[in-house]
């Protein structure tokens, strides 16, 4: 007969008590899911988070209350946690899991760690320790009413990464600062500006027109003369637009006339622009001033967020939050400078105010604050109760691989709406590893298309190595029989290469590179394809993930090496330290199959000609599992918000 300890055999529940468990996260999930854990009956846990709690998480983060605002959100659930269960042992750590002390040999110590993250690059760095040190992975997210939860088992599942994430939605420059047609590229343009005017400059965040727009093809010496400018302070002068504001003193009206007058003005001279298109409107701060009736001044009926407010009402918010900012400013003193956030309401004042004005005058439809919020912010409204589910299935999952049973595991979907067998929770057979995936196959390796006379070394390990490869510190030797290094993460060492360009190092097409992470047990070989082709403002692209794909290797002695991730016998060495973060999409399934329907089969129905939009995706009526990125995710590319609202992929 079967010994039960509650609800659990006698087994497992004995393998609970002395199992050492992960959680990686302590937010809307995390919370949910150590309450769980202790409730269940694990009794050794470690949870890391680096956030601290903020008023806004009270409303779904149930560890949490008002009192523990500013606090560390692991140290504050783990003493929340206690009191569900006070003869556990939970250790909390305030910091980022990509913070090199917790190594491989860090994560060896759990039989199983747990995912509740909330940016893709914590997840690529989650993903490939517990490849290195061969533990089970049980990854979540969650974004409104949907939800998802996986098992990774290193030889045995597909890694997080296998699968190649959509890319976040860009748009080019010249959309931006010129041609802007719908709500998200005045939204992104406005908090471009907030950088550029009381921020920190960045010169791919330009505001003003942009004259070397290709489209434009006009002459400035034949039409700018055409461009009539204020008077006196807003005359356009090509300087720096943080340097024009300071010398007005950060002047509401000035900077109003020469953002939405001068500069719109200046578009104007650039015929070809709007020979298609429906050409700007300037806006005029004296004349709306003057014209403004005691209605425009009125507050509308509902929730203040929630209001539409006229221009002069616009106006009058963007005078009150660049006074607001200049003061703020001043307060830091010379030389400071403010962060945009969501959550701090002058910079989310100026930043609703200066894109509802841009809206105004390219002929679109304006927004409230909190539409406006949403997607400057990147926000996917927090449902507490998905995050509740997406706990459950994650200690259910749990203990199925506790048991031994990881044949068994499931990733599981949770939907808005009923499929058509009244289910809203959607399991798929876990898929096998890719062949083709980066990081967990045999010899992981990828082919990159660039230009190695304008690709600079500095660009090949930060914006490609880290950013694109999810490195956190990379080593790189270029395989050219000598074993030269062209990149080293030990602080100080190969500096002086940043500037130089990869052609300088005799780079060229067909040259391989070996990249290592020390810290991810973790080794890529780069295949360089030369090319002088790339779309303008594109660095580089990925061409293959696949070896079969790479150009013809150089053939030397040194290639017979075997290299293995996850494995320190066959992985060479190197060293490490830190890296980005970068924001999430959302998976979405709707299918009606179940156990039979595994997670690659459900993708590839969701490619078809025939893939229905989200609003018919909730019927229920074909098995489809595909990518959804929100349209407003483009607003914040680099923004990480909680882990109930940045989605999983």
């Amino acid at each position: 007969m079967v010994q039960l300890v509650g609800s659990l055999r006698k087994e497992l529940a004995d393998s609970l008590s002395t199992c050492k468990v992960l959680v990686v996260g302590a937010g809307g999930i995390g919370c949910e899911l150590l309450k769980n854990l202790v409730l269940t009956g694990f009794k050794n846990i470690e949870v890391i988070d680096l956030d601290t709690i903020d008023v806004s998480n009270l409303n779904r983060q149930f560890l949490f209350q008002k009192k523990h605002v500013g606090k560390s959100k692991a140290q504050v659930a783990k003493e929340s946690a206690l009191q569900f269960c006070p003869s556990a042992n939970i250790t909390a750590y305030h910091d980022s899991i990509m913070n090199p002390d917790y190594s491989v040999e860090f994560f060896r110590k759990f039989m199983l760690v747990m995912n509740a993250l909330d940016n893709r690059a914590a997840r690529n760095h989650v993903n490939r320790m517990c490849l290195a040190a061969d533990i089970p992975l049980i990854e979540s997210g969650t974004a409104g009413y949907l939800g998802q939860v996986s098992v990774i088992k290193k030889g045995m599942t597909e890694c997080y990464e296998c699968q190649p994430k959509p890319t976040q939605k860009t748009f080019p420059g010249c959309t931006i600062r010129n041609t802007p047609s719908e709500p998200i590229h005045c939204i992104v343009w406005a908090k471009y500006l907030f950088n550029q005017l009381f921020g920190e400059e960045d010169a791919d965040q330009e505001v003003s027109p942009d004259t070397a727009d290709p489209e434009a093809a006009w002459k400035p010496e034949d039409t700018a003369a055409r461009a009539t400018a204020s008077e006196k302070d807003g005359d356009i002068k090509r300087v720096s637009t943080k340097q024009w504001a300071r010398s007005t003193g950060y002047d509401p009206v000035k900077l109003f006339n020469k953002l939405f007058k001068d500069d719109i003005m200046y578009l104007l001279t650039m015929d070809k622009l709007w020979k298609k298109r429906k050409a700007p409107i300037p806006l005029d701060w004296q004349q709306l001033e003057n014209s403004a009736s005691p209605q425009d001044e009125t507050p509308g009926t509902g929730l203040k967020d929630q209001q539409v407010l006229g221009v002069w009402g616009h106006c009058q918010l963007f005078q009150h939050s660049v006074e607001t900012l200049r003061s703020q400013l001043q307060e830091k003193g010379e030389g400071s400078e403010l962060v945009w956030d969501k959550d701090d309401p002058p910079a989310m004042d100026f930043v609703t105010a200066a894109a509802n004005l841009r809206m105004h005058i390219f002929s679109m439809n304006t927004k409230s604050r909190f539409d406006v919020k949403s997607m400057a912010g990147n926000i996917i409204p927090a449902i507490a109760t998905t995050n509740a589910v997406i706990a459950g299935l994650i200690v259910l999952e749990g203990l199925k691989i506790l048991s031994g049973e990881l044949e068994s595991c499931r990733t599981i979907f949770l939907n808005k709406c009923p499929n058509l067998r009244k289910k809203l929770l959607v399991p798929c057979i876990l898929d096998p590893p890719s062949a083709n995936c980066y990081v967990c196959a045999t010899k992981p390796e990828v082919t990159v298309k660039l230009n190695v006379h304008k690709t600079t070394v500095l660009v090949l390990q930060d914006r490609i190595l880290k950013e694109r490869f999810g490195m956190v510190a990379p080593d790189v030797q270029i395989e050219d029989g000598k074993g030269t290094i062209l990149i080293s993460s030990e602080e100080g060492e190969t500096e002086a290469n940043n500037s130089k360009f990869l052609s300088d190092f005799g780079i060229r097409n067909g040259s391989r590179l070996q990249v290592d992470d020390f810290l991810q047990d973790y080794t890529l070989l780069v295949n360089v394809l030369h090319t002088e082709e790339l779309e303008r403002d594109v660095e580089f692209e990925v061409v293959g993930e696949a070896p079969d794909k790479a150009p013809p290797p150089q053939s030397k002695p040194e290639d017979n090496n075997s290299i293995t991730n996850g494995n320190k016998d066959t992985a060479q060495p190197s060293t490490s330290s830190k890296a980005p973060a970068e924001d999430n999409d959302v998976m979405i399934v709707d299918s009606d199959e179940e156990e039979g329907a595994s997670s690659s089969s459900a993708a590839a129905a969701g490619n078809s000609s025939a893939k229905r939009k989200h609003s018919d995706a909730e019927t229920g009526e074909t098995s489809t599992k595909r990518p959804r990125t929100d349209s407003s995710a483009a607003a914040a590319a680099t923004d990480n918000d909680d882990d109930d609202v940045i989605a999983l992929d």
